[in-house]
């Protein structure tokens, strides 16, 4: 399809770079319906549907149409013309071929289209398309066609990310399916069979974010599948094994009107109910092939709903099932993170929360918003699939406690895996989320499932107590920042130094000989430490003048030039503090640099790193406000914020920017649940951390970059990291005698932290 769109239309990235948003919007659209119709006509042409000859679309294609396809766009809305109209209505001088096509209806063909120009290349490429086997079409193709023709930045923009069945089934396996299945392999008895298939009748299945269907899609599938199974090991308790089914449509209680879905774009809800069409259409041949008889859809009649309209602003209560019926809401709400969020965005997550502070809470908790009150005075359960910033940092109390409040707890979670698409492979979505399901029900043992990377196959964890917010196997608690360690243990840290100078104060490499050859700028010239200078190894400088003698200002042309340009700079600033600080345009407006030495910590940390990145500098460099500091006299810090549980405790306490690991003060480093270490301890803690120094030293010429490369780890430096997480994972409470998983480390970090803030209390 993606072949057939490019050879139509050209790249889909690009566009038209002579069109407005809203033309190449309405251009989209028309080829999205196109090709779903297409790809209509070539599955019926292969999957046997009542009524449709095998071929019968390629067919009239070559028979009716003329090979350079200059009549193929006349051509085609004619024949959809044809489907949408009964054969009574028909003229009787229609071209037999077409004639012969029956009446559809369903709407996939009511709306009318303006004629598409053909060539002969496009003609070509669609009979091409027509030899493929459209009868086992996987449901995922819905999504990867409406990723094919919407632009990568529209995508983007509205924070779409399209769906593989694998990962689908992820959310709608334990959030029904598997409890469904188990229920139907257990039944011994005929009424027991039957209680279960009359329950099916009363379930009903939304998706308030479905885009082109695919989560609908397949969970009416697998329902069928689980109903077909059912039905047959009904007919073998009730001794029917030789009968032939006479009205098949009598023995079905999954039907697509109890699928429900709201989309935004029209275009894709179309999309979404031909999917479910087809995919109807399978499970009716199987049915078909098992009993000997399956219901005829055509014309269509019975359909899953979509609505097309904004799901934030909607009434669910209007549009979706009311109360009564066993209710699953399921989806992939778009992933849209706080500094990509518009204005109308903003009120839409403020309207939904009924608050005018959100506070940290990411755009697609509007949904978890919008589902607590829809399913306030409903029997059911729900998940979602959400990036995982919603399970890190300050999100966590603002969204699970209010559900928790609300009467729900995690039924299930899958932690943090890499989400793709089943789309062209330069359009996959690369997104890191989570799935949580909720459930009412206390009496369901929770399930988690935990991946050894992001790229890993899940594997499923015994949860021996409950499942949390942050995803670990402990408590509900919620972790707040503080103005001071929790920990007795632990140094505080603070912010570097902030200069706020457009660059007035700072030496940047292709400056320094000129300021180094002022022999009074020079006597203030120090090293500069940001984030990157400290992770990469790169040089940079500052001016660093608290001791400034003011004659030097006069006998050096350097600093007279920076100075008067950062007093001007701050002069014009919006900020009254700023303002304030042109008064002392030599100095930095926050000066949070140590005497001694220190240890030095970037504000982010790669999220591919094993480890923490950070080193000690002496009092004389300059840390930036992209660094925090701690004074460390004998590395007892370094060890621990150098260890596997430290970097744990970051990786889910802490916030992201983008997917970096955002250290801070408040949130991460003052809550560390560190317990009292015992002087022994603290002594084998301080030398496993010089032994991480000592392996380093091995290399001096390796940035922090470079030591800490995901792929490349010296074997010294792994290997003393491993010997050090020994000694920390002790001092956290590990007995020795288990293997240490994130997971595991996680619910230790919890316990500890509930034990040093009931201390507390």
């Amino acid at each position: 399809m993606a072949n057939l769109y490019t050879t139509m239309t050209g790249d889909a990235d690009t566009g038209d770079d002579t069109s407005t948003p809203e033309e190449e919007e309405e251009r989209t659209a028309e080829i999205s319906v196109l090709l779903t119709r297409l790809l209509f006509l070539m599955f019926a042409d292969d999957a046997s549907m009542h009524r449709w000859r095998s071929g019968q679309f390629k067919n009239w294609i070559k028979t009716r149409t003329r090979p350079d396809g200059s009549d193929l766009g006349a051509q085609l809305n004619a024949l959809f013309d044809t489907l949408n109209t009964p054969e009574i209505r028909r003229s009787k001088r229609l071209d037999e071929a077409m004639a012969a096509f029956p009446y559809v209806n369903g709407e996939l063909f009511a709306i009318r289209m303006a004629t598409e120009s053909f060539t002969a290349e496009m003609r070509d490429a669609l009979l091409e398309a027509c030899e493929f086997d459209w009868s086992r079409i996987s449901p995922a193709v819905f999504g990867s066609l409406f990723q094919t023709v919407k632009s990568r930045e529209a995508r983007h923009a509205a924070g779409e990310h399209y769906t593989s069945e694998e990962n689908i089934l992820k959310t709608l396996r334990p959030l029904f399916l598997d409890n469904l299945r188990k229920r139907i392999e257990s039944a011994t008895s005929a009424p027991q069979l039957e209680r279960i298939h009359e329950e099916m009748r009363h379930m009903r299945f939304v998706d308030p974010a479905c885009g082109c269907g695919n989560f609908l899609v397949v969970a009416y599938r697998e329902m069928r599948a689980l109903e077909l199974d059912l039905l047959i090991r009904l007919r073998d308790r009730r001794g029917e094994s030789n009968q032939t089914v006479l009205d098949a449509a009598e023995l079905l209680n999954v039907s697509l009107d109890q699928f429900v879905g709201i989309e935004l774009n029209w275009w894709p809800a179309k999309i979404a109910q031909t999917a479910m069409f087809l995919v109807d259409h399978q499970a009716n041949q199987a049915m078909t092939h098992a009993l000997g008889g399956a219901p005829d859809r055509l014309p269509i009649e019975i359909a899953a709903t979509i609505h097309h309209t904004n799901a934030l602003t909607s009434d669910w209560e209007k549009l979706l099932p009311g109360p009564g019926p066993l209710t699953f809401v399921f989806g992939n709400p778009p992933f849209l993170g706080r500094d990509r969020t518009t204005e109308p965005q903003k009120a839409e997550l403020r309207t939904a929360w009924e608050t005018e502070n959100v506070g940290h809470l990411d755009f697609v908790t509007a949904w978890h918003a919008k589902t607590l009150k829809y399913m306030a005075d409903r029997e059911g359960e729900w998940a979602y699939v959400t990036t995982n910033s919603i399970t890190q940092g300050e999100p966590v109390e603002a969204l699970f406690r209010a559900v928790e409040e609300a009467g729900w707890h995690i039924k299930f979670a899958h932690r943090t895996f890499r989400w793709t698409s089943e789309s062209r492979s330069d359009e996959r979505a690369v997104v890191h989320v989570v799935i949580v399901g909720f459930t009412r029900d206390t009496s369901v043992p929770p399930r988690l499932f935990s991946y050894a990377s992001v790229s890993a196959s899940p594997e499923e964890v015994k949860v021996a107590h409950r499942i949390n917010g942050y995803l670990s196997d402990a408590d509900n608690l919620y972790v707040v920042g503080r103005s001071k360690p929790l920990s007795p243990e632990l140094a505080p840290v603070a912010y570097g130094s902030m200069p706020r100078d457009s660059g007035n104060l700072i030496v940047e490499p292709e400056d320094y000989d000129l300021v180094a050859k002022d022999p009074v700028a020079a006597k203030y010239v120090r090293r500069y430490v940001g984030a990157r200078e400290l992770i990469h190894n790169e040089h940079r400088w500052c001016l660093w003048m608290v001791d400034l003698d003011a004659a030097d200002v006069n006998r050096s042309q350097v600093l007279r030039e920076r100075l008067k340009a950062n007093a001007e700079f701050r002069s014009k600033s919006n900020a009254a503090s700023t303002r304030k600080a042109a008064q002392t345009p030599q100095l930095f407006v926050q000066n949070g640099q140590p005497k001694v030495p220190y240890l030095c910590i970037p504000a982010h940390f790669s999220e591919t790193r094993r480890y923490a990145t950070v080193d000690h500098f002496d009092a004389d460099v300059i840390a930036s406000n992209a660094n925090f500091t701690t004074i460390d006299p004998d590395g007892f810090v370094f060890a621990v914020i150098s260890s596997t549980m430290f970097i744990t405790w970051q990786r889910n306490v802490g916030g992201r920017l983008k997917s970096d690991l955002r250290f801070a003060k408040e949130l991460v480093w003052n809550t560390l649940p560190l317990p009292t270490v015992d002087g022994a301890l603290r002594k084998r803690i301080i030398a496993a951390g010089e032994r991480v120094l000592a392996a380093r030293a091995l290399h001096p010429d390796r940035s922090l970059a470079n030591h800490y490369h995901p792929l490349a780890m010296a074997p010294e430096l792994l290997k003393a990291h491993q010997d050090l997480d020994k000694v920390v994972d002790k001092a956290f409470g590990w007995d020795g005698r288990t293997r240490l998983d994130e997971a595991k480390r996680l619910k230790m970090l919890f316990e500890q932290y509930a034990a040093l803030i009931a201390t507390e209390a």
